[in-house]
């Protein structure tokens, strides 16, 4: 299991890159004794059956490896706080992955450097478009590379420049809330 939740929503996040989805939306709310995340994607999705499945550490559809722990790795972080996870998808469609911890439980690992998991993402997967809302108590800031394309025209996300003024603009949403 990864140390951090950020690490989590980090390889969620990377399932939907592998499932060939063009925009990931990662929402994380911090209130009220609870931390929420969720992770929305328009990839390939999955059939009930594999929804079934999905939790079940020795199903995967990669082909690399016979395991897949992902989903059952935050399903297990969330439980263990006394939280909840639920994951909803369709085929052709996308998926929705949602982790509730208990922040207050002993057993709820920290948040992480969510600022620097999303620059990871982003940076990483030039060509894909993120959302990113963080909402602390009634204070939110929202991150949305469609913004920041429509800026920079041609550009790219993964140029040195934009990669330090993305960098900035996290670690800034990070200071405001």
């Amino acid at each position: 299991m990864f140390p951090e939740i950020s690490l989590h929503i980090l390889d969620i996040a990377q399932n939907a890159v592998r499932a060939g989805a063009s925009r990931i939306e990662i929402r994380v709310t911090e209130r009220a004794g609870e931390l929420t995340a969720v992770i929305r994607d328009n990839g390939c999705g999955m059939t009930p059956g594999q929804c079934a499945r999905a939790a079940d550490p020795f199903v995967t559809s990669r082909t690399e490896r016979r395991v897949g722990l992902g989903i059952p790795f935050i399903k297990l972080a969330a439980e263990l706080t006394g939280g909840r996870f639920s994951l909803e998808s369709a085929a052709g469609r996308g998926t929705a992955v949602t982790a509730v911890f208990r922040t207050g439980h002993i057993d709820c690992m920290p948040l992480g450097d969510l600022s620097g998991t999303v620059f990871a993402l982003v940076t990483a997967n030039p060509g894909l478009d993120f959302l990113f809302v963080h909402t602390v108590g009634e204070r939110s800031e929202t991150m949305d590379t469609r913004a920041f394309r429509a800026v920079l025209g041609d550009v790219g996300l993964d140029t040195p420049d934009v990669k330090r003024y993305i960098r900035e603009y996290l670690d800034e949403m990070n200071r405001e809330l």
